[in-house]
């Protein structure tokens, strides 16, 4: 059994690549909790952090074994899908809680970039979710306001 090792060089990049994956995660949380109220700031960065976590682990046991890491991604994936498929709520008529499903997703990866150190990559994620989620809602609105009955009933 090898000697257990400790390193604070390690401690300090671990930490700064979980803090940076919560930060970049932190934007979409705060926007989803203020519109639905039902997964969002607590929820979003921790999928980010621990799907982060995850990663870092991975690359520590397994090293530069591509098919090892293939298989983290893929049970990383399954793990996300399933947290963002107890956010779809689906009632008579409608279907609610995708767009939190695809936030879910998003910070997820998100979290997985920037344990691989891939940061450009999770920059981007963080601001097209954003903008997305943000700069599309008004659309959506006036979309759904032109499928109302113009009666009022």
């Amino acid at each position: 059994m090898e000697p257990i090792s400790f390193s604070w060089t390690e401690l300090l990049q671990h930490g700064f690549s979980v803090l940076s994956a919560f930060a970049l995660a932190l934007p979409i949380a705060w926007e989803r909790e203020m519109e639905t109220r039902i997964m969002g700031l607590r929820t979003l960065p921790l999928v980010s952090v621990a799907s982060c976590a995850y990663i870092l682990v991975g690359t520590s046991v397994f090293g530069d074994d591509p098919g090892a890491h293939g298989r983290l991604l893929s049970g990383l994936v399954a793990g996300i899908g399933f947290i963002g498929g107890g956010a779809i709520l689906k009632g008579d008529n409608n279907v609610r809680g995708t767009a939190t499903a695809a936030s879910i997703l998003s910070t997820g990866v998100l979290g997985a970039a920037v344990a691989y150190g891939l940061f450009e990559i999770a920059i981007l994620i963080s601001v097209t979710t954003l903008a997305t989620l943000l700069l599309l809602r008004p659309i959506q609105r006036r979309v759904g306001r032109l499928d109302e009955p113009r009666d009022g009933g």
